[in-house]
């Protein structure tokens, strides 16, 4: 820890989001994205809005703005969910075993409000061989250039 808390490589603030600004945050959530995102829901396949988004930018988490996937790591796995093959950083997401519905997976989770993204498989192309399949309700994204909500300090 710092004097400004937990920072990721890439200077993003990693501390964990009080039980209040967590509940301040998902009031702007739709019924939906709250099923996701708190409830560690899944959205049906083939229907995300973020699903067949080509435009240059960043994914950031839904609800508090963190960083998680560029575009240019966004692929078509023909899956139905939003497929990126790298992470924009590693410290960005927490990994936690899934067993759920009688597999063996590995959910992803947002490392600075806990919130549920998706899994992560070891099916994907070079130069990771992962697939993070995404519930688009779980992803904000910033087009372009623009800063993202939370913008490391210098």
């Amino acid at each position: 820890m710092t004097a400004m808390g937990t920072r990721s490589k890439s200077g993003y603030d990693l501390d964990p989001l009080s039980p209040s600004e967590r509940e301040r945050l998902a009031q702007h959530l739709s019924p939906e994205e709250r099923r996701v995102l708190l409830d560690h829901g899944t959205e049906p396949p083939f229907c995300g809005g973020l699903l067949n988004n080509k435009e240059s930018g960043i994914y950031v988490c839904r609800l508090c703005g963190l960083p998680l996937f560029r575009s240019a790591t966004k692929f078509e796995s023909g899956t139905g969910w939003p497929s990126f093959y790298e992470s924009f950083d590693p410290d960005h997401i927490t990994y936690l075993r899934d067993r759920s519905y009688g597999m063996d997976r590995i959910e992803i989770r947002c490392r600075r409000c806990d919130g549920h993204l998706g899994h992560v498989f070891p099916d994907g192309p070079p130069p990771t061989g992962r697939r993070y399949c995404m519930n688009s309700a779980s992803l904000g994204f910033v087009a372009g250039d623009a800063p993202t909500p939370d913008a490391p300090r210098k």
